[in-house]
């Protein structure tokens, strides 16, 4: 029996992508790397654009950043603490699939309204206006998420992957309830406001299952989804798994959580057999949408009496 064990081969251009996004997560600028690190500006943007490294370096960076090695090299499973980090992850995820599963309750951003991405901002300052620590810090993260959202975005619009998407309508109805805020003391005039956000927001969704768009397959859960958000990758024959407690729309969570990023095929097999059986008993088409806005009537009828 052979001794020797499978061979991982480095892709640089990837680690090159982990080191930039784990750079955002950490709010330090490549100066700042460089100087704590004892190398130039230019060497950083060179690792990041996929040169090779030393590990000496990359062990240096590692510590530096708060990143295990084989995080930031992909060996297995990648942890992340920072929704910057992660969300600049899924961008560069994004930037080469062909298609992407998504399990991200209750709104997946690439499918979001227009209304709903401009509202955004302000529902993410809201969700961290109470932390009496590193404010600051939380609304620049805050600001940074926005950005790699809107590059997410456009990216999307421009490639346009195919998207399969699984909504829960436990979720929906929680947001039609709640509205769309970001914490849990909203005044009752505010209240109304974020209540028809809501509304605005799920009849956005219902529309889309009705029109059905080339690309684009949602599904409606009637019964319980995990609550941690996970979407599956496909670029070519490569398939990517991500988990997340980090999410948006109703009560968003950008603050705390480990994020997982990984290609190990238990994994994928496992989570996708999941998604299987939940696409399989999913309401489609003009029956989601038809299950949707009597969802709408429903809540808005108990709100009246």
């Amino acid at each position: 029996m052979s001794n020797t064990s499978p061979v991982t081969t480095l892709r640089y251009d990837e680690i090159g992508q982990r080191l930039r996004a784990f750079r955002l997560g950490s709010g330090l600028s490549a100066d700042e790397i460089g100087q704590r690190i004892g190398i130039s500006r230019t060497a950083v943007y060179r690792f990041e654009k996929g040169e090779v490294v030393k590990i000496e370096t990359l062990l240096s960076l590692a510590e530096l950043l708060g990143v295990s090695l084989p995080s930031l090299l992909g060996v297995e499973i990648e942890y992340i603490s920072s929704a910057v980090t992660y969300f600049e992850r899924l961008r560069q995820l994004e930037e080469t699939a062909d298609r992407i599963i998504v399990l991200a309750g209750p709104i997946s951003y690439l499918l979001a309204s227009d209304r709903f991405c401009g509202f955004l901002q302000e529902l993410l300052r809201e969700s961290v206006a109470g932390e009496t620590h590193d404010r600051d810090r939380l609304y620049r993260d805050v600001d940074r998420i926005m950005e790699i959202l809107e590059e997410r975005k456009n990216a999307y619009l421009e490639r346009r992957p195919s998207i399969i998407n699984l909504i829960s309508a436990i979720d929906m109805e929680r947001l039609l309830r709640s509205g769309l805020v970001g914490r849990t003391l909203v005044a009752e005039a505010e209240l109304d406001k974020r209540r028809e956000l809501a509304v605005q927001e799920v009849e956005h969704f219902a529309s889309l299952m009705e029109a059905e768009p080339i690309g684009v397959q949602i599904g409606l859960v009637t019964g319980t989804l995990p609550r941690t958000g996970l979407q599956v990758f496909r670029s070519g024959d490569r398939k990517t798994l991500s988990i997340s407690p980090f999410r948006l729309g109703e009560q968003p969570n950008i603050r705390l959580g480990v994020a997982m990023i990984t290609e190990t095929q238990e994994a994928l097999r496992l989570h996708e057999t999941i998604i299987d059986e939940m696409w399989d008993g999913a309401l489609k088409g003009d029956v989601a949408a038809r299950y949707l806005r009597d969802l709408i009537a429903a809540v808005e009828a108990r709100d009246a009496s």
